[in-house]
């Protein structure tokens, strides 16, 4: 099976991603595709998990309030 690259920028990355290997172009295309299978295979990562809840915060508005430090020092007996 061929495969045909007419993009100069896409066949400048994988001649780069090669050199830097060590490894011939068709090996640096099947270790790229490789890598980006597994990357949308794995679970999503902390932040993309928590990303609902921040933007759910963010969204509340501000109350117009400002903290207290005295009262919050005399919580911990400072």
């Amino acid at each position: 099976m061929a495969l045909h690259i007419r993009d100069a920028e896409t066949d400048r990355l994988v001649r780069t991603l090669a050199a830097r290997k060590g490894i011939p172009p068709t090996e640096a295309i099947k270790l790229a595709v490789r890598n980006e299978l597994d990357r949308d295979a794995a679970p999503p990562g902390l932040w993309e998990r928590l990303k609902p809840l921040h933007e759910r915060v963010a969204a509340r508005p501000a109350t117009g309030h400002t903290a207290d430090k005295a009262f919050y020092d005399s919580l911990s007996d400072e």
